[in-house]
């Protein structure tokens, strides 16, 4: 081909926008869908609004909320500090330790949280008196009163940390089997100590397959606190209900409910995103972008030498 054509063909083309029909009119109907559901929502007046108003805010609702976020972050708090140490036994070269981590693990994922939860409420009947000292022997150094050390509230804290670890655990072990194994032969040419190797070289790589499915896990402990209803304790479900039951405003206090789970979940979700492109930092060099500024570039029209585009040629 001469110069001439090749240039005379190069003036025909054309640099044209990519197009998504299917995008497109995927978007309009989930757009209609949605008008539907919120005309629905917000124009029925069997919805009682002014109902989720009034108790949204109420001081008894703040309560039970206030006990939800303080089981969560406990909860949260002494299940990851579990979690760790079953998958550093779970990854220990010792076959007792591996074994005993492993039995844990099995035990308290197959038990539902509720059925955990009843066992410590009624431990006193089981058990008397807890009592510190060494096993088949006569020696101990303090006792106490099951019932006195057992109530509601530390019932479940603990419930919620011994079935929350089992899957922390998992979490975390899988974690760090993500790991390079050379990174791990290489710190250990270095001389560093197991210690050193784990907290300095192991762990902050493995944060970044960790965080996502750790912060699910905590979304899900926020909800799972709903099921201390059945200690009779007054977390956020458990007020409601008796709320309900006492004046039979069912469905605008169980709105009352969902709406600060809605936030609970989505003040996790923001930690979460805003965690994950920190961590993104270490990969990429430059952190992620936003969604407000990925949208603000979709929206904004590139130069055509810019644009992924297809060429069209006439």
């Amino acid at each position: 081909m001469s110069k001439h054509q090749h240039q005379h063909q190069h003036q025909h083309l054309q640099v044209v926008p990519a197009r998504y029909p299917a995008r497109t009119a995927g978007a309009i109907v989930a757009l209609f869908i949605l008008a539907g559901v919120v005309q629905s929502v917000a124009f029925n007046p069997r919805w009682e609004w002014s109902v989720f108003a009034r108790w949204f805010f109420d001081p008894v609702i703040l309560h039970g909320l206030g006990q939800t976020l303080l089981l969560t972050l406990l909860g949260t708090l002494f299940s990851l500090f579990l979690g760790g140490l079953l998958a550093l036994a779970r990854l220990s070269s010792s076959w007792l330790l591996s074994t005993l981590a492993w039995c844990y693990i099995w035990l308290f994922r197959s038990l539902p949280l509720i059925v955990v939860l009843i066992i410590l409420y009624n431990f006193s009947y089981l058990y008397d008196t807890l009592s510190v000292g060494i096993p088949f022997t006569g020696l101990s150094w303090g006792a106490y009163q099951t019932i006195n050390v057992l109530g509601q509230f530390q019932a479940a804290v603990i419930g919620l940390t011994l079935v929350q670890a089992a899957y922390s655990a998992e979490i975390i072990r899988g974690g760090i089997l993500g790991v390079d194994h050379g990174q791990v032969e290489a710190a250990s040419a270095l001389g560093l100590s197991a210690t050193r190797r784990t907290f300095r070289i192991i762990l902050p790589q493995a944060l970044r397959a960790i965080i996502p499915t750790a912060f699910n896990e905590i979304i899900s402990l926020a909800k799972g606190t709903s099921v201390v209803y059945v200690l009779a304790m007054p977390e956020l479900f458990y007020t409601i209900q008796m709320i309900y039951n006492r004046n039979q405003e069912v469905i605008p206090l169980l709105m009352v409910g969902a709406a600060w789970y809605l936030i609970i979940t989505t003040v996790l979700s923001v930690i979460q995103y805003n965690a994950e492109r920190w961590m993104a930092r270490s990969v990429t060099r430059e952190p992620q972008p936003s969604r407000w500024r990925q949208w603000r570039n979709r929206a904004t029209p590139l130069h055509p030498t810019e644009e992924i585009s297809h060429v069209r040629s006439h």
